[in-house]
């Protein structure tokens, strides 16, 4: 049997929607055969074969062409093919794996921990013993194995990396292993980065621009409250103290409860929303009654006003969270204060909009400005 020695350059491709292995190689019928037979697929577009990456393995398609061609793999980084696995991670897990971290699952909520935190612990941990090779054991060098071939290959964020580190200390716990982890040596410091802040012209241009009512009232009670886009969504009708001005706000992040203040001007527009939109049990409800908002939505429709309103800032609306801390210790509030309205249970998370605020970073003398004057009173003299 003649043995095919032409070589297939494969890389990454995103075609129809979905990244795909594309095949590059000069026409031969053997090829060709050979493809059709493993189930490749021709793109008229494109003037490639294909795979679907998500019913093909790398491994896979080279024992497909092993021996019969000459694979150049050269075009599919590392980084780039974990850039490109959109496999979801429960799709990867066999049913042992799946039980196995489905018990670290029970464990993790037997610490009471938020069902947000349950949900990337378990993501990650599950990452972890996907990418793992089987007869590696659990040890601090595979922990910083999987931070360098997984973590930093995909970019992933600082907070995450960090997140990593904490749930394979549980982890480690819920396995009974011996090995211990120095969370200081294995996890990086956070970024000390300052949060956007928008002016309060643009918050009442953003506010304006917000023609659905719905929408208006959630971004103005973002605002003007203080809230995480958790706590907006998960507000319910018995929240609301409309006599004394006050939402309160259930189990917000570390499961703490507080009071908030509604803003005067804010009364018209609830009471005209209720009557309205008559909610069913939470204030900002779906398309279903009774069932709440979804952050996606929230996130998308801020978006669109940002845009409506020429702002070119990158807004989230943890950025309207942050401008009213921001605006309330311009106007002298005290910082023990804004503490307790946001809910911040260490000063120090507080302290952040110190550096934030310009009241005081504007009253500084630019010093080019100094010598500009200086320069033209020298001039005046002379």
């Amino acid at each position: 049997m003649k043995t095919l020695r032409k070589t297939i350059s494969v890389s990454l491709v995103k075609h129809r929607k979905a990244i795909v292995y594309a095949l590059h190689f000069e026409f031969d019928r053997d090829l060709k055969k050979l493809c059709i037979n493993s189930g490749a697929i021709w793109s008229n577009s494109k003037a490639i074969w294909y795979y679907p990456k998500d019913k093909m393995s790398l491994d896979k398609l080279v024992s497909i062409y092993k021996n019969k061609s000459i694979l150049d793999l050269k075009n599919i980084s590392k980084e780039e093919f974990l850039k490109s696995n959109i496999t979801p991670l429960k799709d990867k897990l066999d049913s042992i794996q799946r039980e196995h971290l489905n018990n670290f699952y029970i464990y993790l909520k037997g610490k009471r921990f938020s069902e947000s935190t349950l949900k990337t612990y378990c993501n990650l941990v599950a990452e972890y013993i996907i990418y793992k090779p089987k007869e590696a054991d659990v040890d601090i060098r595979s922990i910083e194995q999987h931070t360098e071939n997984v973590i930093v290959a995909k970019n992933k964020s600082i907070s995450t990396h960090r997140q990593f580190i904490s749930s394979m200390k549980h982890y480690l716990s819920f396995i009974n292993s011996e090995v211990t982890i120095d969370f200081n040596s294995l996890a990086p410091k956070r970024d000390k980065i300052l949060p956007n802040v928008l002016s309060h012209e643009e918050i009442i241009e953003l506010i304006r621009v917000t023609k659905n009512m719905k929408h208006r009232l959630s971004i103005a009670l973002i605002y003007s409250s203080g809230l995480r886009i958790g706590e907006l969504i998960n507000l319910k009708l018995c929240d609301l103290d409309l006599q004394r001005k006050m939402l309160k706000v259930h189990k917000g992040k570390g499961r703490k409860d507080r009071y908030v203040p509604i803003a005067n001007v804010m009364l018209p527009l609830l009471q005209n929303y209720l009557t309205t939109y008559r909610p069913k049990s939470y204030l900002i409800e779906g398309l279903t009654k009774g069932e709440s908002y979804s952050p996606v939505s929230i996130r998308n429709f801020l978006a669109r006003s940002c845009k409506l309103a020429s702002i070119t800032k990158r807004v989230t609306p943890h950025t309207l969270r942050h401008s009213y801390a921001t605006h309330l210790l311009e106007n002298g509030t005290d910082i023990r204060y804004i503490q307790e309205l946001l809910g911040h249970s260490r000063p120090e998370t507080t302290m952040i909009y110190t550096h934030v605020q310009s009241q005081d970073l504007k009253n500084i003398t630019n010093p080019l400005d100094l010598i500009v004057k200086q320069l033209e009173q020298r001039k005046k003299i002379n």
